[in-house]
Parts: structure tokens; C-alpha cells; sequence
């Protein structure tokens, strides 16, 4: 996979699967801009890979985003390549789910993605060449319990990507996306023994996924290796879900 200076915006990069996709990406040699909302951690991540760019952004400020691409686009010399890994999870039933935090999770993870999708074209559109990869999620195709917000946000993403896949193709731009299941984070490091063996007895693989998993998929869809790949969701989820 030749990634060698390629321009790309990563978002939610100080997360776990966003450390593991900035690891993959500067080992391929990428110009990258890492964004997400903490700055402890983006200095972090800075320190880790000095070669990339930081930049704190909240993806909630709609307004701001096509001035942020702008930014982007200045400081990298272009942009290549887009992966839209932020989101935010606010899980309950949906009997008690406020609508606040259902518009919340939706203009986050949906709006946003959108946007940012929208402007990062704009600027794909002069060279004719283009990648955009959404990161999904599981449980857009399957549900999940308390999860009508996230689950929603992570299926409209889906429909929403194949939308634009037919829009653009003609132009060179490929929009696909990367569903991944249950995948080992800090945050299912702090999931109950219990639960956690009830959720391996889900996966036929019988372990949970790892970022670089992930991030081994988003760097083959972002490659010219997957120039005739478009419109499509490549699950990465051990066969818990096969679509």
C-alpha cells in the first residue's frame, strides 16, 4: 500500500482506534492532521508522532467546519485522504432518552459527518481524486440496548456514505466505510468479567478485535489498491455480524 505523502485528516484521533489508525498512517509514510477535542491528548499524540499535525476541533460547531477543512487543506498542502472516526455514545433506554441527547448524538456523529464529508469533497473535486472513509459501527446494522441514538446515527452514516459513493464516483472519489464490532479499547478494558465473556460467546472468533484490525481495513480502503471499492461496508467484527 502506497501511502507515501498522502494528505489526510484523521478525526477522534486521541481515541483508542484513532491512536492505532495515526500509527498505521505515519508508518506509511502519510502527511497527516490529527483532530479531536482534548488537548492533553493531542499534545500526547503529538509528542508520540512528531511528524503530524494537531489541531483541537469540536465537531459540534457546524458553522466552523468548512473554515476547519480550509485549515486543513492549508496546512497539509491538500487533502487526499478523509477518515471520520469521531463520535460520542449518550445510552439509555429510549423511554428515558432525552431528545436533547438524541440530537446531540445525531449532530455529532451524523451532522457532522456530513459536513465534513460536504467541504473535504469540495476541495477532492479540483484534483479529481479522492478517499473518504466513515468509521460505523455494529450496532447501525444489528441495534444494541440502550442504543437508539448511536445506533440511528452509525446506520444513517452507512446509507448516507452510499449516497455520496454514487454521487462522486464518476469524479474519482471513493466513499466506503469500516464497521467495527466489539474492538479492545480502555473502554471495554473497564467492562465486567461477566458481560465480557457473555459478549465472546457472541463472536465466532472468540476474542474481541484490536485497533490495528481496524486500521489495517481503513488503510486498504484509503490505498489505491481499492480504487474499484465504492459505496461498500467492510465489517471487521470477528463474524459476530455477517452482512
Amino acid at each position: 500500500m502506497d501511502l507515501k505523502n498522502k494528505k489526510i485528516l484523521i478525526t477522534g484521533a486521541t481515541g483508542g482506534i484513532g491512536n492505532t489508525l495515526i500509527e498505521k498512517f505515519n508508518n506509511l509514510g502519510s502527511s497527516i492532521l490529527a483532530t479531536g477535542t482534548n488537548e492533553d491528548k493531542l499534545t500526547n499524540l503529538k509528542k508520540k508522532f512528531p511528524n503530524i499535525n494537531i489541531e483541537k476541533f469540536k465537531l459540534d460547531e457546524h458553522n466552523k467546519i468548512e473554515n476547519f477543512i480550509e485549515t486543513v487543506s492549508e496546512k497539509l498542502g491538500g487533502l487526499d485522504i478523509l477518515v471520520n472516526n469521531a463520535g460520542i455514545t449518550l445510552d439509555n433506554l429510549s423511554i428515558r432518552l432525552t431528545e436533547e441527547n438524541w440530537k446531540k448524538v445525531l449532530d455529532i456523529n451524523l451532522t457532522s459527518t456530513f459536513l465534513m464529508c460536504k467541504f473535504a469533497i469540495k476541495k477532492m473535486l479540483k484534483k479529481k481524486y479522492g478517499k473518504i472513509i466513515n468509521i460505523t459501527s455494529i450496532v447501525g446494522h444489528t441495534g444494541n440496548l440502550g442504543q437508539a441514538n448511536y445506533a440511528a446515527s452509525k446506520a444513517g452514516i452507512i446509507a448516507f456514505s452510499k449516497s455520496l459513493a454514487i454521487e462522486y464516483a464518476k469524479k474519482n472519489i471513493c466513499i466506503n466505510c469500516v464497521s467495527p464490532g466489539f474492538i479492545k479499547t480502555e473502554m471495554t478494558d473497564k467492562i465486567n468479567e461477566e458481560f465480557k465473556q457473555n459478549l465472546l460467546s457472541k463472536i465466532p472468533s472468540g476474542k474481541l478485535g484490536s485497533g490495528e484490525d481496524v486500521s489495517n481495513c481503513v488503510a486498504f480502503l484509503a490505498s489505491d489498491l481499492a480504487n474499484y471499492i465504492n459505496g461498500e461496508t467492510i465489517h471487521v467484527n470477528g463474524g459476530m455480524y455477517m452482512a
